[in-house]
């Protein structure tokens, strides 16, 4: 079985974009780097994708092409790749976990901000063990109950990114018929709005809700999250996706217009302190 591909960090992306605007600078294609170094012009594409991780020997041998002489500079991208490896405990997960999913996780562990809207279910971060089980089974009915489990856990090691020293700041958006659907028995979802209201006590933790009397609104097309990071160097990102796969979109213009379109569902959804007493008295229903 061929080996799987490790899901690349902010560090990779930020070094991969380095190694392609070097290129670009010195006015090369692929082609021209491959006849100079005899590298693959795939493999070349795949540094540059931050699909793969380049070795020391690599790297230099790049830097050399494109006339990167000052020490400090050629330190500085060396130890770009050295940091650049795969979150640890992701790697336990590995065999579980679709590649966009492991990706977006290992972007989110390395994030400041995660705006997200959710239009069907409570968003991973927020969700309780029980609540995740029975929605992840609910989900994927074709997995086994051991897959459903290391999904799960793997699901909760994500949430630990809300207890670290600076955590994560989150703002959710949900949709009000995400508090109405019953995942799992009447006390799993019950316990989770409460939990979900609990957690909005966190400084870090925002929740809102979309009632339905918005009526038809852009947010329609689907859940999205936007993810942003410490260093300015690394841009935002948005994350979209599907039963079978995921999408990053990276293009200015792209971020840009979800961005806006978080905008315009953080305006129209109710305020917070409205949103956690929906939240409150949808639980009592339960």
């Amino acid at each position: 079985m061929a080996a799987r591909k490790q899901p690349p960090t902010v560090r990779l992306r930020r070094l991969a974009a380095e190694i392609r605007a070097l290129r670009h600078g010195a006015g090369f294609t692929r082609e021209d780097v491959a006849e100079r170094t005899h590298m693959n012009p795939a493999t070349l594409w795949r540094l540059e994708t931050a699909r793969a991780r380049p070795q020391r020997r690599t790297l230099l041998g790049l830097l050399d092409v494109y006339g990167v002489t000052d020490p400090e500079r050629r330190l500085e991208l060396v130890g770009l790749a050295k940091d650049a490896g795969q979150l640890g405990w992701l790697q336990a997960y590995e065999d579980q976990l679709p590649d966009e999913y492991s990706t977006y996780i290992s972007f989110e562990s390395e994030a400041q901000t995660v705006r997200n809207y959710e239009s069907l279910f409570v968003p991973g971060l927020l969700q309780t063990e029980a609540y995740a089980r029975a929605l992840i089974a609910g989900v994927l009915p074709e997995i086994t109950e051991d897959e459903v489990e290391r999904r799960v856990e793997a699901r909760l090691k994500r949430q630990e990114v809300l207890a670290r020293a600076e955590p994560l700041r989150v703002w959710a958006i949900i949709d009000q018929s995400v508090l109405h659907r019953r995942v799992g028995s009447a006390d799993v979802i019950r316990d989770q709005l409460q939990h979900l209201a609990k957690l909005t006590k966190s400084p870090n933790l925002t929740v809102q809700v979309l009632p339905y009397d918005v009526g038809a609104h852009p947010g329609m097309h689907g859940a999205f999250a936007i993810m942003g990071f410490p260093d300015a160097a690394d841009p935002e990102l948005v994350y979209l996706e599907n039963r079978v796969n995921g999408l990053f979109l990276e293009r200015d213009t792209d971020v840009a217009s979800y961005t806006d379109l978080f905008e315009h569902l953080r305006a129209a959804a109710l305020n917070p302190a409205a949103s956690i007493r929906m939240i409150l008295g949808v639980a009592d229903q339960h």
